[in-house]
């Protein structure tokens, strides 16, 4: 029977621990300041709209789509300059969150594959930080 990555994660309370600690590293780690000095001081309110993007992206309610519309990712993170350093503390941040949220090894694999993915087509800046079209 075909689970979704929703069901196999866990559903709502393991993508709720993921998303809690991915911003937890992100605000305990120096090498991630970069982004997170994008976020504002308190990190409950992107984690808010993490969970619900990651809740429908995973094959769960589109939580994302009921309340802002289409993610349109790219386009809402233009105002930030993201590189390929921004891109990789962003994935430092999730690959430690899921090595400690997500017990199946072949489902962190799939997951970090799908997010390394997504990570780099959110990239607005090119190596010498001039605008990525």
């Amino acid at each position: 029977m075909f689970q979704t990555h929703y069901q196999r994660i866990g559903g709502e309370a393991k993508i709720r621990q993921l998303v809690d600690r991915f911003y937890a590293i992100m605000d305990e780690l120096p090498e991630t300041y970069g982004i997170r000095k994008m976020h504002g001081e308190d990190l409950s309110h992107p984690g808010q709209k993490l969970f619900d993007f990651l809740s429908g992206w995973l094959g769960g309610p589109q939580l994302y789509v009921e309340k802002h519309g289409n993610p349109v990712l790219r386009r809402r993170h233009l105002p930030f300059a993201i590189g390929a350093a921004e891109r990789d503390q962003w994935l430092l941040c999730m690959r430690q969150a899921m090595d400690e949220v997500v017990d199946a090894p072949e489902l962190r694999q799939e997951m970090f594959a799908a997010f390394a993915k997504l990570a780099d087509h959110m990239r607005n800046q090119t190596a010498d930080h001039s605008p990525r079209p």
